[in-house]
């Protein structure tokens, strides 16, 4: 567990569209088989460590006919920010997808010394 004092707690939150496939025939829709989506995202303040990052879909736009299979994840976690990737695979349609994602860290404090 990491601990972290709460006057140098950072909350970064957003969110973002990964695609939107179905209006222009784009893999996630009209591919099979593995396919991935990799979207990078920036903090708005540099974090001291790397941050604890959380992804959730917000909203997807599945075809009914095929089998719906998905995964979503963090990556690539720095102090400046991380890569939102979305999986999918074998004749899943997807045709778009957004994601929220929450990020928790150390941050410089306003009394901190830098020597």
């Amino acid at each position: 567990m990491r601990k972290i004092d709460s006057r140098t707690l950072g909350i970064d939150q957003g969110n973002a569209l990964l695609f939107s496939d179905f209006d222009v025939g784009g893999e996630m829709w009209a591919g099979s088989g593995p396919r991935c989506k990799r979207v990078p995202i920036h903090f708005s303040e540099r974090y001291r460590n790397k941050p604890a990052v959380q992804v959730q879909i917000d909203m997807w736009d599945m075809d009914v006919r095929s089998n719906q299979r998905a995964e979503i994840k963090a990556e690539n976690i720095s102090r400046d920010g991380f890569d939102i990737v979305f999986k999918t695979w074998g004749d899943t349609r997807v045709a778009r997808v957004s994601a929220s994602w929450t990020a928790l860290g150390q941050v410089a404090h306003e009394d901190d010394w830098e020597v």
